[in-house]
Formats: C-alpha cells, structure tokens, sequence
C-alpha cells in the first residue's frame, strides 16, 4: 500500500513593490502620528527642564502637573459646557434638517429634485471666510429678544448653532440622499398601500434604516463642530461664552507662553472627540463601508 505525499505549500515570495509600499504606509503613518507623539511628550515635561536643555533632549523626569495646571487654569469645565452647548443642538437639527431633504429628495419625483440637491450642496463649495462680512453685520443688526441674553445673535450660542447647522446640512442631504435611493422602494409603496402617511414614511420607516449612516455623520458633525475655531473667533466676543478650542487662548499671556502647558491643554480638548468616536466606532465604520459589496 503506498502512500503519497502531499507537496507542502510555497510561501510566495515578497515582492520588493510590496516591501516599498509597508515602507510607504510605516512612515506615512510615523508623520501623522510624530506631531502628536511630541505633543505629549512636552506636556509631561516641566518647563523650567526644557528651558534649561532644550526640547530635544532626555526627559529628568516626566510628570502629569501641566495637565492639572492646564485644566484648572483654563477653567476648562465651564469651557466644555459651551462647547456642549453648541455642539449636541447643531448636531442633533443638522441631522433632523437634511434627512427631511434627504427624504423628500430621494423619495419624491420632481421636476426640481437634482437642482434642490445640487443648491444644498453647493453650499459646502463657498469658502466661508467670504461671508465674513455680511454674516457679522447680519448677526450685529439681528434682534431675538428673549432669546439670547443680549438680544442680538452675534455673541450667543444660537449664532454658532445657526451658522453649524446652515453650513454642514448640504453635506449630510447629499450623504443621506444617496443612501436612501438604494433602500427597496417596495418598503415604502407597502406603507403608502396600507394608509401611512409621510412623516410615517419618514419617521417610522425609513429613519430607522439609515442609522448606519446617521451615525456615521454624527460621529462627523461632533468632531467638526467640536474643533471649530474659526466662528467663534469671529461671531463670539465674550470670552465666558467662547467654546474649548477658543478658550485655549486663555493658557497664552500676554508676555510669557508655556509651551508645555498649551500642549497639555491641547490634549486635554481632543479627549472628547475620542471618547466619540470609540463610541460610536462599529457604527461609524459600517456607515462608511455601506454598498462597497454591492455591484
């Protein structure tokens, strides 16, 4: 009785574009994250040791002080309930505005349909410092008594909510829009037979859906709205009201910057945006890789 032997399975050798493109992606990912590596590396170290050796040069010691310093001499929990503020309500009306349009768009047949969509897209393609401008004045000569404490939407929380919401609705009706057209239109000409209405067709039945992608642009939303700079340096003038990232500016004097505490800070603000994404992680991955089996 013989016996046969099977051939042991060749690795397949490696090939040096392969062994190139590793190289590529180990140092693409080296450059992206050596800012940040350097970030903390300063916020652990005691200014008064990197004056004395300089920034490149062996840590004496490392220690947590510039973070407990940063967080209380920035009064950072007041900061990141401002940011909370105008965060959670533009994310939440953002979502709600542009998956109505999303809806009626995807869902209805008009004459209009791809013009509608291409005006809330095309909102996005305006650079936003060309309305500096104009939005400053409208929001100086604009009154909501009752409203806002001042009266006026310029240095209020609304004013930014506003101007978030306005802004980023045109991306997500053009995100929400495109994946609605691949939900089965049988689901919803079943609804229709059967008596519901359309804020039924939209809220009971094709919302649920879409969480995938709701999520996914929620995960967005937070993080753009919550890094957001530019605004409210621009239509915030009461430092009390100002978000995080602008508050950072309160760990710079007027004479002398500690470096290592900004770093510190700096840190300390992208906490939360973390916390987001991990959170939502699975659900945001998943909105993203929708319809990449699909031919």
């Amino acid at each position: 009785m013989s016996s046969t032997t099977l051939p042991l399975k060749q690795r397949a050798p490696v090939r040096p574009a392969r062994i190139l493109l590793h190289v590529f992606l180990a140092g693409t990912a080296l450059a992206w994250l050596a800012p940040l590596l350097w970030a903390v590396f300063s916020a652990l170290r005691p200014y008064s040791e990197t004056s004395a050796k300089g920034y490149v040069s062996w840590p004496s010691k490392l220690t947590f002080e510039n973070f407990t310093n940063a967080f209380q001499q920035s009064d950072m929990l007041h900061y990141f309930g401002n940011t909370l503020i105008i965060a959670v309500p533009a994310v939440l009306l953002t979502l709600f505005l542009s998956s109505c349009v999303a809806f009626y768009v995807a869902r209805f047949d008009f004459r209009v349909n791809l013009a509608l969509l291409l005006v809330f897209t095309a909102g996005n393609l305006l650079p936003q410092q060309v309305i500096i401008t104009p939005l400053y004045r409208l929001y100086l000569l604009t009154d909501l008594p009752g409203i806002t404490a001042s009266g006026k939407l310029y240095d209020s929380a609304l004013g930014l909510v506003l101007i978030h919401v306005a802004f980023q609705s045109g991306f997500c009706a053009f995100v929400l829009s495109n994946y609605m057209r691949s939900l089965p239109h049988e689901l919803t000409e079943a609804a229709l037979v059967d008596g519901a209405s359309v804020w039924r067709l939209y809220w009971q039945i094709t919302l649920p859906l879409c969480k995938p992608a709701m999520a996914a642009l929620a995960t967005l939303l937070s993080i753009w709205i919550y890094n957001d700079f530019f605004w409210a340096l621009v239509l915030i003038s009461t430092g009390e009201n100002m978000p995080i990232t602008s508050a950072l500016n309160n760990l710079s004097g007027q004479y002398f910057t500690d470096p290592n505490l900004v770093a510190a800070g700096s840190l300390l603000t992208a906490i939360p945006t973390l916390v987001v994404y991990f959170a939502l992680q699975r659900q945001f991955v998943s909105g993203l890789t929708l319809g990449a089996n699909k031919g």
